[in-house]
């Protein structure tokens, strides 16, 4: 229902792309407002892959969320597990989670990592830094500075949140999700349920909101589980996609000092049919751009900024992992004024969505023996 509301991978352009596709693979065509589009399996083997990101020679760096760190070739062959990866916490939905490569990433070779890790009262999402040697179609991590961890670890193992976007000054936003534990959203003195901002070596910006009771990291808070996370690079406004109960997924545009709401108000119940908070509206607390009731459980989030899907452009493009569905959001200005379901029950559970240097979307779907999936053009 829509509202408006208020194995293995060659990343690859050219002859060696072509190459690749040639070769035999699972492949679907559906009709689409761009007309056909073809999702092509071009990987597969992958332990429950949570992130990827794209290396400047068109390889591709993928995170699996048991503890590897993967750069994914040009021939299609998974290295190695790179070394170096810092111990994490694979249990429940935590583990090795997101990855980002810094603006200047091919001379400097930094990254950034989110987890979960262990520590005093139980385990957290934290973020490392470190710089990646690339050796062949593996390497290894050096420099490793975690950067940020949270300020209050629990024995829960849900709601990690954990996706990193660095922001067109160059500063970090971290998804946190509130643990399981509803309440810390609203605690503003808690890391929990929020969207932090940061300097690259873990420091606070000096134009963070610092509201009275705020933490000082603090850009945002109540919200549930943001698991997707992008940037419109027109203005470097932060777009997030994040968890309901049931129903109530939420699109939202973090502000600086806005308060979006969970568990306060909600479009969505609990689990057991009984109602959450006190409703779906109260002033001070922002609206969502767009909710989904029932809930497809929305992972990953990036904008569609190519040319290679005619009409899509500054659209929105999400994964599913409960609706096993890639969505395309139409996006005017700030206003969903649409949805597209895309392979909707026939690629599986999607955690995460990037667009490609060659134009594509490609996804990783959350199995045991996890998927890269390249959509594109029907015949390309």
């Amino acid at each position: 229902m829509f509202h408006l509301s208020p194995s293995r991978l060659p990343v690859l352009t050219g002859t060696a792309l072509a190459l690749l596709l040639a070769a035999p693979a699972s492949a679907q065509t559906i009709e689409t407002s761009a007309g056909p589009l073809t999702a092509t399996v071009i990987a597969e083997g992958l332990e429950h892959p949570w992130a990827m990101g794209f290396l400047p020679d068109g390889r591709m760096l993928v995170t699996e969320r048991s503890g590897q760190l993967r750069v994914v070739g040009q021939d299609g062959e998974v290295g190695a597990p790179i070394e170096g990866v810092p111990e994490v916490v694979a249990r429940g939905q935590g583990g090795l989670l997101d990855v980002a490569l810094a603006p200047d990433f091919a001379e400097s070779g930094r990254i950034y990592l989110s987890f979960s890790e262990a520590g005093e009262g139980g385990h957290g999402t934290a973020v490392l830094s470190a710089r990646l040697a690339l050796e062949g179609d593996s390497g290894s991590l050096s420099e490793q500075n975690v950067i940020f961890r949270m300020n209050k670890f629990t024995g829960t193992d849900r709601h990690y949140g954990s996706r990193i976007v660095i922001g067109q000054d160059g500063n970090l936003f971290v998804t946190l999700g509130e643990r399981g534990e509803a309440k810390r959203a609203q605690d503003m003195a808690d890391l929990a349920g929020a969207v932090v901002r940061i300097a690259p070596d873990g420091s606070i910006p000096a134009d963070n909101p610092k509201l009275e009771g705020w933490a000082a990291e603090l850009w945002s808070k109540g919200h549930r589980n943001p698991q997707g996370a992008t940037l419109r690079q027109s203005d470097g406004a932060l777009f997030t996609v994040e968890h309901g109960a049931r129903g109530g997924d939420e699109i939202n545009m973090p502000r600086a000092g806005r308060n979006y709401g969970w568990p306060v108000i909600t479009y969505g119940v609990d689990y057991s049919g009984a109602p959450i908070g006190e409703g779906t509206e109260q002033e001070g607390l922002e609206q969502p751009l767009h909710y989904w009731d029932p809930s497809i459980s929305p992972s990953g989030l990036t904008f569609y900024d190519a040319e290679l899907i005619e009409g899509w452009q500054g659209d929105l493009i999400t994964g599913g992992l409960s609706g096993q569905v890639m969505v395309r959001l139409d996006m005017e200005g700030d206003t969903v004024v649409g949805e597209e379901p895309l392979f909707e029950g026939q690629l599986g559970r999607i955690r995460d969505v990037r667009v490609g240097p060659d134009g594509a979307i490609y996804a990783l779907t959350d199995e045991g023996n996890g998927q890269v999936i390249r959509v594109a053009p029907e015949g390309v």
